[in-house]
């Protein structure tokens, strides 16, 4: 498998001042260059990009059912080494930010399995954190 590379993903927030409060403050992402309508996030080495939208609508409720688990759609997030998740899960709680779906592991016994959970941004966007006690179970079938 070649190395992996870092992502880009540009996205949609309604308040910048809230965006960096949140990934820069809560998840601890790095921030990069910035101007009005947007700002670069460090999300675990790959690159974020808050760009303002103050008329953004509110996220539509789409989910579809994984493990018992309604999950939102559409999301994005990082896998994690299971050291960072753990942090994160406790960073994320001692904030006082809702879970979605709390941190727990799916597919327990089976292949895949792993530990995730889901929780929104200030403006909605679902994202998902998950690692594996096994990283070669990332695409296990």
């Amino acid at each position: 498998m070649a190395p992996l590379r870092p992502f880009h993903l540009a996205f949609p927030v309604h308040d910048l001042a809230a965006a960096r409060a949140f990934y820069g403050g809560v998840l601890g992402c790095a921030e990069g260059r910035s101007a009005a309508g947007w700002i670069d996030f460090d999300l675990f080495g790959h690159q974020i990009v808050a760009h303002l939208d103050p008329a953004m609508p509110p996220p539509v409720a789409v989910s579809n059912a994984v493990d018992g688990h309604d999950v939102p759609v559409p999301h994005f997030g990082v896998v994690l080494a299971m050291a960072e998740w753990k942090a994160l899960a406790a960073r994320v709680e001692a904030a006082g930010i809702p879970f979605g779906i709390a941190p727990h592991i799916r597919f327990k016994g089976l292949p895949g399995e792993q530990a995730t959970m889901f929780f929104r941004d200030p403006s909605g966007n679902a994202l998902e954190f998950k690692a594996f006690a096994d990283p070669a179970q990332l695409f296990a079938t």
